[in-house]
Formats: C-alpha cells, sequence, structure tokens
C-alpha cells in the first residue's frame, strides 16, 4: 500500500537529531499538487486553539490525510526513524487554523505524549514570525536548534521529552498545522479528546454569542 498524500521516502530519507532531543524536520512531504485540494478541504476555523478532527467538517482530501498520517504505514516510518514502539500508542490529530498573540509560548509537551508532530498545511508563507524553533532553553527563544518554516508539506516529528522545549516568536492571524500525537495510553487519548471537545463547544457557542 502506498500513500496518496504523504510522500514517505522523505521522511525516511532525513537524518534524525538527537541533541538536545529527539526530532526530525522534513521538507516536501506533500506530493506535487496536494496542497491545492488540501487547502479547499480544509474546514472553516475561526478562533485560536486546537480542534479534534472529529468535530470538523472535513472535505474529502483532509479526511484522507488523516486517514494516511494516522495509519500504520505512517506509523511504521515513524517507528523506524525513531526506533520506536508505537503500536500501543493510539493517535490524536487535531487542527489549528490560526494563531492567537498568547500562542508559541515555551513549553515542553504534556507526559501523555509520547510523540508530537506538525505538519504545515499554508500554502502561502510570507512572513518571518510565527514559525516553530526547537530549542534548548526553557525560558530564551534564540537558543534555537532548528527552525521548522510553516510552509505547505513541512513536518516536524519528536519524541516528548523534559528537555523538549519548542516555541515561536508571536504571530496572529492564519497558520494551518495538522498535529498528530502518538498518546501514552487509550485512557490518555480519552482525556484528551474530551477536554479538546469541550473546549471546541465552548468557542462555537461564544461564536454564535457574538462573544
Amino acid at each position: 500500500m502506498s500513500t496518496e498524500i504523504l510522500d514517505l521516502e522523505r521522511l525516511r530519507a532525513q537524518p534524525l537529531v538527537r541533541d538536545p532531543f529527539p526530532f526530525v524536520v522534513v521538507s516536501g512531504m506533500l506530493r506535487p499538487g496536494a496542497i491545492k485540494d488540501l487547502s479547499r478541504d480544509f474546514p472553516p476555523i475561526a478562533d485560536g486553539g486546537v480542534y479534534p478532527v472529529s468535530v470538523l467538517p472535513l472535505g474529502p482530501r483532509m479526511r484522507k490525510l488523516v486517514e494516511e498520517i494516522s495509519g500504520p504505514e505512517f506509523r511504521k516510518a515513524v517507528e523506524e526513524k525513531f526506533g520506536l514502539a508505537l503500536a500501543d500508542n493510539p493517535p490524536m490529530v487535531t487542527l489549528r487554523g490560526r494563531s492567537r498573540d498568547k500562542d508559541g509560548r515555551i513549553h515542553h509537551d504534556s507526559d501523555d505524549k509520547k510523540v508530537s508532530l506538525l505538519l504545515y498545511l499554508n500554502e502561502e508563507w510570507p512572513h518571518q514570525t510565527g514559525n516553530l524553533r526547537m530549542l534548548r532553553s526553557p525560558d530564551d527563544l534564540e537558543s534555537t536548534v532548528a527552525e521548522v518554516p510553516s510552509t505547505a508539506g513541512t513536518l516536524v516529528i519528536f519524541e516528548v521529552k523534559p528537555n523538549g522545549w519548542h516555541g515561536h516568536h508571536k504571530f496572529v492571524g492564519e497558520r494551518r498545522v495538522l498535529m498528530l500525537n502518538y498518546m501514552v495510553s487509550a485512557a490518555a487519548l480519552a482525556r484528551e479528546e474530551k477536554r479538546h471537545r469541550f473546549s471546541a463547544k465552548v468557542k462555537g457557542f461564544k461564536q454564535r454569542l457574538g462573544l
């Protein structure tokens, strides 16, 4: 079975960075022409924050992308790259459509997650701010190990570690990204999805009220 949208050979060919924590940055993960259809099928997201794909109206190519990136062939490529076994780590897929003033603060991902990845889906990205940075320091955005362009098809994957610091300079506006987390357990997945669904419901309620 081959993937229609994701070019897994790009991931397989890119070497893993191990210092200061394991990560890989890959460009060109989308096959030629894919971003046009994905842009058309990306759901309207008027607010900031993270939305589970289960609550969003995805078009057919976005549904196909979610299927591929959460499927066994992609997982196998990640396992081989990081030397991990992820069969017992269920995937959680979410989308962001916009970046807010408060987004981008330096952090490391929670212990509920074993591996995290971000795939950028911005057809055009002329901005200098808003690019994710992999960092050495919990309080210095200039301690950059790698800067990840937010352009279409750029992928970053990292193993979740206590020193896995990352963040970006403030950017407010449309910034499309698909996120996948391999969760440590089914219970952790259920907990996170419930939290994100509740947050999405509250945002929708506020929008209907014009708040």
